[in-house]
């Protein structure tokens, strides 16, 4: 199918590792430049950006810490060009930390929340004078945000946050932006891996496997092409059968 993606701009979040380090490969596999942004891991960053290039497609690192939003305004400031419009942004990054109940802090409470619910949302607002018309956002969540999660409460939250301010920024973007959210199972990063047993499959999954980074990122990068163009608003479940168990 094509995608109809061939020189579009795209701004990833949380682009140097898993989800958002497969979405930048498949966006530039359709054709579209890619900036990858990124926190702290400059040398995958670096790498994204080379596979990116090594596909004949535009790209540039943005390091900014989500979280923050001055560094958000700062980063988007120092966009170059062709990156200083843009078709698609999609919000990856995120940080997920196993802690029961009883032990989250509320540091921990307020920087869970602080990357994965206010960083989204700081970076589409500074992002959004730069939205062509047609343009799309894809927030990425969680199956977590639907199930919850005694061990990781303030992560399901805050996805289950980043779900309604889908719906709420769609309202509020429509209808020159698009915006949906994908909300992934666990998925073979990382991240995803060590949030869980490794008997988890088995017993949680209805295809017993993680998903692979890729599999997520090709949901997303149909989510943000022209191809979904009458879907605004949407949460896309992609877990494996987690919501049904």
């Amino acid at each position: 199918m094509n995608l109809d993606l061939q020189e579009k701009t795209v701004f990833i979040t949380g682009a140097s590792s898993g989800i958002g380090a497969a979405a930048a490969r498949v966006f530039a596999e359709e054709g579209a430049h890619v900036a990858v942004s990124y926190h702290r891991d400059q040398d995958g960053a670096q790498a994204v950006a080379e596979s990116v290039r090594a596909l004949g497609r535009q790209t540039c690192l943005c390091p900014m810490d989500v979280s923050d939003p001055d560094s958000v305004t700062q980063a988007v400031a120092a966009l170059p060009s062709p990156f200083d419009q843009l078709d698609v942004v999609v919000l990856c990054a995120g940080r997920n930390v196993v802690t029961p109940f009883e032990a989250i802090s509320a540091q921990e409470w307020r920087q869970v929340l602080d990357v994965n619910l206010s960083g989204p949302f700081f970076v589409a607002q500074a992002l959004a004078p730069r939205l062509k018309d047609g343009a799309a956002i894809i927030m990425v969540a969680s199956v977590a945000a639907q199930t919850g999660n005694a061990n990781h409460m303030h992560y399901a939250a805050a996805k289950a946050g980043l779900v309604n301010l889908t719906k709420s920024l769609a309202r509020a973007l429509a209808p020159r932006v698009r915006v949906n959210c994908v909300a992934p199972g666990v998925t073979r990063t990382p991240m995803g891996e060590a949030t869980v047993s490794p008997d988890y499959p088995r017993k949680n999954l209805l295809v017993q496997r993680f998903a692979e980074p890729e599999e997520i990122a090709r949901c997303i990068v149909f989510a943000a092409s022209p191809v979904a163009g009458f879907m605004t608003g949407a949460t896309l479940d992609v877990n494996g059968g987690r919501y049904l168990r």
